[in-house]
């Protein structure tokens, strides 16, 4: 049977016009830092495998990795790592099953986001 008020119906919500919740983002966000991070260890590896090789070779590298664009990755790295650190503690009082109500989740949420900045400034700073 055909349905006649098919032109009626709103359109499903696309992100245009839907909103991630915050617990969405920071999850995507958790799986982005794991990437990222494995991706700084492959960069710092072949940093430290091209002085094997030879020294014009460790010296290409060398100056890509201390560029602006290699520190900017590399604090870039400092960051996802600071991330990944708080939110796995966030994810293991969750398997203990607390502080799993929406308003606490957002709360921790903006937490990690904070500690995330204040601890890579610190390391910046102390480093």
């Amino acid at each position: 049977m055909a349905d006649v008020n098919r032109g009626n119906r709103p359109l499903s919500p696309h992100l245009q016009v839907y909103r991630l919740p915050l617990a969405a983002i920071s999850s995507i966000l958790n799986r982005v830092t794991g990437v990222g991070m494995t991706l700084a260890a492959v960069l710092i590896v072949w940093w430290f495998a091209a002085g094997a090789f030879s020294a014009e070779y460790f010296a290409t590298v060398d100056g890509l990795m201390t560029s602006i664009l290699g520190h900017l990755i590399l604090i870039g790295s400092l960051a996802a790592l600071w991330y990944h650190m708080l939110n796995s503690i966030r994810h293991l009082i969750w398997d203990t099953g607390r502080m799993m109500d929406v308003a606490t989740v957002e709360k921790t949420s903006y937490g990690v986001f904070a500690g995330t900045v204040v601890l890579t400034l610190l390391t910046i700073i102390i480093v």
